[in-house]
Parts: structure tokens; sequence; C-alpha cells
């Protein structure tokens, strides 16, 4: 983004997992339904069996598996089947208790009560109590831990344990958020007391309470889990998960057609053009709906150019999104101009998407002193040529070739735009993290709650905050900071219009799309049922029938 369990911002990798949305046994609010293949609506065969494995396709190759730590798509699809929340959304995007089997809310909101349900196990047998999520919440608000996901978490004035399996958690005035931010991870005490989330073996060796449980992980390979005993739902139907990773999306499709990956996400090429006739016809079935997510040219606010707002909206004049969507995703998505997507209520409908204008960004790029001084087609100031770099991560053909129209619709204006791709891991680790970009095009999941704090607010602008291209607006952080201490809907809905507004002015990010998520999944897996949370929502009651099911290799 974001997950059901895991449920936060993430960058987007355009990889199958996170655009199938959310996860959820055998002993996006959108107004754009769901919609699925012919024979996607197959005869269920008899009862549900146990057994078989399913293989999804990753670009990507999880940074590690610490939640709170971890901020790619990767490690968070996984982490949904490791690890079990107190709260969850149903199929309808409603929430429902998971590890809790009650929660009140008191006091105008200000308290919270959670009872959890018993007999939860973590993998090694040992029981999850109210301590184990006393034990995240400080673990998470370590300021050693330096987690990006801690601010939720900082709003909690006192938690207290009312007894092995009952807690209450008090804030000092309404937290719009209070309640999701209680659908995130619940972490092992047991195991990480004494650590730092932001350094252990942990990372790597995992221990949870989930569906799932960690087998082995293959460096640059894959990453293989078994379904848990123990998991207090029921052991899933489906023996084991496994997450190839193929850093390169058409030989991910490749490795599809020939029956090696079970589920990936498709192109809009692929969607529309390479997927009818056998095998797909009679081996796959494939879902389209409006993805939870959005993606963006993010400009680093430290380069000197881009510093000035009228820079920034000059380049985004000048950027045809509706040609990007046409071009790029065939028509298999919606021009943005903010964070959230239609049919949403924090969705502002008097905005709309930045029409281009040419002259419109050559009149600004004017005002903000650039020139074409020596005639070659390249605008200047103080005798540097406006020229810079969008990076990008390798494999995602649809942001490369989004960079790569982007390039050429700059060079109208008198831009020199250069793409560079790198791969997933580095990309973060070396270049978004440390802030060495002149502009990159990413994507985040969009949450169920408007909430943007964490993205926006200036004080998320510092080493390992997601508010990378530190972008510090005060007018803006009021507006967050109202917005999430707001109880009354219509008013928060006033705050994020306003909120979209700035942004809109402002251009920090040049938001592009939304795109459909067009998943494709072998047909023999039964279960799937499409819904406003996708198709993911019901992972763990997945099945195959047994007169289809392959062996498991020895």
């Amino acid at each position: 983004m974001k997950i059901r369990r895991l449920f936060r911002p993430r960058f987007f990798q355009c990889c199958l997992p996170l655009l199938l949305l959310c996860l959820a046994g055998c002993s996006g609010d959108d107004s754009r339904p769901v919609s699925a293949s012919p024979k996607s609506a197959a005869v269920e065969d008899g009862a549900p069996a146990c057994g078989d494995r399913i293989i999804f396709g990753s670009i990507g190759e999880p940074s590690n598996l610490t939640p709170y730590i971890s901020t790619d798509t990767a490690a968070g699809e996984i982490e949904g089947l490791l690890f079990i929340s107190l709260l969850r959304y149903d199929k309808d995007l409603n929430i429902e208790p998971y590890a809790a089997e009650s929660f009140e809310v008191a006091d105008e909101g200000r308290i919270l009560r959670f009872t959890l349900r018993k007999g939860i196990l973590w993998e090694d047998g040992v029981e999850l109590t109210a301590e184990d999520v006393e034990f995240t919440w400080k673990a998470v608000i370590d300021p050693a831990a330096a987690s990006p996901y801690a601010e939720p978490f900082l709003q909690v004035r006192e938690f207290r344990i009312t007894g092995r399996y009952s807690f209450e958690v008090r804030y000092d005035q309404f937290f719009a958020r209070s309640i999701i931010s209680w659908m995130s991870a619940i972490l092992p005490k047991h195991i990480l007391e004494g650590q730092n989330l932001r350094d252990t073996s942990f990372s790597r060796k995992p221990v949870g309470a989930g569906p799932y449980r960690l087998k082995s992980w293959e460096a640059g390979s894959r990453v293989l889990l078994e379904a848990s005993p123990t998991y207090f739902e029921g052991r899933p139907y489906i023996n084991e998960v496994v997450y190839r990773i193929i850093p390169d999306i058409s030989t991910m499709f490749l490795e599809t057609r020939a029956g090696k990956l079970d589920v990936m996400n498709l192109t809009p090429q692929q969607y529309l053009r390479q997927t009818s006739g056998p095998p797909w016809d009679t081996e796959y079935h494939k879902y389209r709906y409006l993805a939870s997510v959005y993606v963006y040219l993010g400009f680093n606010l430290k380069h000197p150019f881009f510093k000035d707002a009228r820079v920034r909206r000059a380049v985004s004049q000048a950027i045809d999104r509706e040609a990007v969507v046409k071009g790029v995703l065939l028509g298999q998505g919606v021009a943005a101009f903010g964070p959230y997507k239609p049919g949403t209520w924090a969705y502002n409908n008097r905005l709309s998407p930045p029409k281009r204008d040419v002259e419109h960004a050559r009149q600004l790029l004017a005002e903000a002193g650039f020139a074409d001084v020596n005639g070659d087609g390249i605008l200047e100031k103080d005798g540097k040529p406006f020229a810079f770099t969008i990076l990008t991560n390798q494999g995602n053909e649809q942001r490369i070739l989004t960079a790569t129209v982007i390039q050429s619709q700059l060079k109208d204006v008198g831009i020199a735009v250069q793409v560079r791709t790198v791969e997933w891991a580095a990309f973060l680790k070396e270049f978004v993290n440390k802030g060495r970009f002149d502009a990159v095009i990413l994507g985040w999941t969009i949450t169920q709650d408007p909430d943007i704090f964490d993205v926006w607010h200036s004080s998320k602008a510092i080493p390992g905050g997601l508010n990378f291209v530190h972008y510090k607006n005060p007018a803006l952080d009021a507006l967050l900071e109202a917005a999430r201490s707001t109880p009354i809907q219509s008013r928060r809905k006033e705050l994020y219009d306003r909120i979209q507004v700035v942004l809109d002015e402002d251009q920090p990010y040049c938001f592009l799309f939304v795109p459909y998520a067009l998943p494709v999944v072998q047909s023999r897996f039964r279960g799937i049922h499409p819904a406003p949370a996708g198709i993911m929502y019901n992972f763990d009651k997945w099945w195959v029938p047994e007169n289809l099911q392959h062996a498991l290799p020895q």
C-alpha cells in the first residue's frame, strides 16, 4: 500500500500479492464491483479437501519478515499469513474480531477494551495472551526500533492489562485510527523480549500464530510456507504456499502459462490480449477490480529544482495522465489527482486529475526562472540544464513504461529525463531510504481509513520515515492532525477534501493513476468468492479437489 492482517501503507511493487489486496480450515469500499471471467463461477466439487500447494509469483524478495520494520509489499504479504491481529476486515470490509473475542469503545472513543480468545497458540505451542499485545505496543514505540509505523501506537496514553486475556488502552483524545491500528500484527513476547526489532534474527526466522508458518527461505529464489497445525481457526486446506521470486513480469507470465505458477497479477497487455484460448480458457480464472493502490511520480524536495512548487506543478501539468492510462494500462485504470480512489467516502469529487497543458507548464517554468538559453531545446537555470533521473524498480514493466511516457512528455516542455531501473531491494535500501534520487515512480496501498499522517506529516520526513520525499507544510500538518482527532465523519470529510486541495496545489507527488487489479488463478483452486475485499480475504479456506491435487515434491 496494504493487507488485512497488517493494514498499513507499503511500497507498491505491482506484484501479485499486493494487488490481491487482502489476506484472510482443515483441522476496497469501492463502487466498482469485482468482475471475473465466466469460468470463475465454477461449481465446487464436493467437500473441501486438504492437500496440494499454491505457487505465487513475486517481483521482489522480502526485505525481512519482522512486522513494523519491513516496508515492502513482498514482506507484508507473507507476514499476513504468518501473524494474526486483534481485528480484521470481513469480505465486505466491515471490522470484525479476530484474535480478539470481543472489543468495546468507551468514553467517546478514548478507551478501547479488548478480550482475547483463549487457546490461541504461537507455532511453538506457547499461548498468546494480553502480555504479547502489550509487548508489541512497547516494542513498536521503542525509539531504538525506529519503526515507520509507530505513530498510531504513540497516541496511546496508557496500556493496562486487566487479565490474562483482557486489556484496555486509553487515549488523551479521540483518535480516528485507534481501532484499525489494532489490526496490525501481534508479536511473541517470549521470543522477542529484550531484542531490538531493528536488529534480530527473527527477521529471517519469524514465529507467528497465523494460518501458515515459515518452512524455508532460499534467498533470491523462493519463500516456502507450510500450513500451521496450531492455527486457532483450523489448519488451512492448502498444505504449502510458495512465493517464487521472479524479478521480471514477462518471465513470470511464461512460467504461469507453463503451469509453473498458480497465481500472478497480469499486466493489462496480458489480461486483454494474451490470455485467451488454451490454456487460459480451461485452466485459469481471471478477475478484475479497481485496486486499493495509487501510483505516483514522487519528487525529492531536497533537489534544488523541485523545492519550487511552480516547477512541480509544471511537471504535473506537462503529464498527460489519460494518455498514460490509455497507453500504459490499456484503459485498465483511472487517472488520479490524490491519495484516494473513486468510490470511497474521502475522495474529493470536486477535484479532477490535471489536464495536460504544455503552454501553462512552460509559463510556470518561466516564472520559476527557466529558459532555453542556448537553443538546444533544454531549459536552464543558473547555468544548469533542467535534467533529472526517474528511478524505478527492475521487472515492473508498467512502471518502466510509465516513466518512458513521462520522459517523452516532459521533453515537450524542455525537460530532459533519464530513466533508471534498480533491483527492488537495492532500490529501497540504497536509494529511496537514503534519499538518493531525483524522482521515483512508486505506489502506496490505499487504506480503508483515509488517515495519511504517516506519509505526509512533516514529522515523518526523517531517515526511515515514510515521508521520504521530505515534504513539509505546516498547513497540511494542521489539517492532518485535526482530521485524525475528529469523530464526526462529515467533518473529517471536509478536512480530507481540503487536504486533497493542498496536495493538488503543491504537487509533492504527481499522482498518476489507480490501476485495476488483474489477478489470474489456476482453475483447480476452489473456494474463491469475489467480494468488496477482493479475492484473498478467505485464502485459508481455498482448497483443491483431491482428484486435481498435485503431489508435493519430496
